[in-house]
């Protein structure tokens, strides 16, 4: 993305998350669903990231949001796992069109699963299968690479893992020529907006890749230093408290001014990021909106 091109102005409304604020009349589950609002030279696109896995709850907070799925222009699903994109066939065909772009990583259908308390497959589910989204009328845009959606908003692609103590967070497997071995989660992608006169912007579906090797490829992609915020899950619900400080001081290091972080995030991690960034930390929440 080039660094001389910026979006003027970005607007994120949490559709779905874990959890819900107090007296809210929206309905949570386990995952994550954020609508983009981008505006770029009075042009502008609506990106619809993850869709949860209930597209019935997801449906329901967009009705009483006001916001209709017809308005959804582009889809990005940041990895394949469930809580991210069980009942995307559904949401497709309630937004009634052909032709929608679905970017995701090459290896997004493949086989996902843990052993652990039993066999379970936690990748895209059958219903979901990509013949079904095509049908559906999704048009697939399977990269490794960065994929400019609107100029200052792209997708992150592959991440380096660069840092010594991140980790994918939960014991993943996959089969390949007939071996099981252990799934580093290679399609796990971001997305990062330069936001005109603000900085950097960045969100997250589970960071499997690493929160802070997400932030920094972000910088290497865009060219900018400046981060005005995060938001998104950073899936440290079950690191150890040595992975959550360290990653919380990569993070106060960086110099990120905002942070909003749910999901799979963890509340010994959220605790941690308040104590670092307080009134600059806020926990996500279904119905949160941030006007950038």
């Amino acid at each position: 993305m080039d660094g001389n091109k910026s979006l003027d102005s970005l607007k994120i409304t949490v559709l779905a998350e874990d959890s819900v604020a107090y007296e809210s009349p929206y309905l949570g589950q386990h995952g994550i669903s954020l609508l983009l609002e981008a505006e770029h030279n009075l042009r502008g696109q609506n990106i619809l990231m993850d869709v949860g896995q209930n597209p019935q709850a997801l449906l329901k907070n967009m009705e009483l949001m006001g916001v209709p799925p017809a308005m959804i222009d582009i889809i990005v699903i940041t990895h394949c796992h469930y809580d991210h994109t069980q009942g995307l066939t559904e949401i497709l065909k309630s937004i009634g069109r052909e032709n929608i772009p679905v970017i995701a990583h090459p290896d997004i259908f493949r086989l996902n699963f843990i052993t652990d308390p039993m066999l379970r497959h936690v990748g895209v589910m059958m219903e979901d299968a990509r013949e079904k989204l095509e049908d559906a009328g999704a048009i697939l845009y399977l990269t490794r690479s960065p994929l400019q959606l609107l100029p200052g908003l792209s997708t992150t692609g592959e991440v380096p893992r660069n840092t010594d103590f991140e980790e994918v967070g939960i014991a993943l497997q996959t089969i390949e020529n007939g071996l099981v071995k252990e799934d580093t989660m290679p399609d796990d992608i971001s997305l990062a907006a330069n936001i005109k006169n603000k900085g950097l912007f960045i969100i997250t579906g589970c960071s499997h890749a690493g929160i802070v090797n997400i932030t920094k490829h972000a910088q290497t992609l865009t060219g900018i230093q400046k981060i005005e915020g995060i938001v998104g899950g950073f899936h440290l619900v079950e690191a150890s408290i040595e992975r959550i400080k360290k990653t919380t001081a990569a993070l106060a290091a960086l110099k990120v001014r905002n942070i909003m972080a749910g999901h799979c995030t963890g509340f010994r991690a959220q605790a941690e990021l308040y104590q670092t960034f307080k009134d600059n930390f806020q926990p996500l929440q279904t119905g949160n909106i941030f006007e950038i």
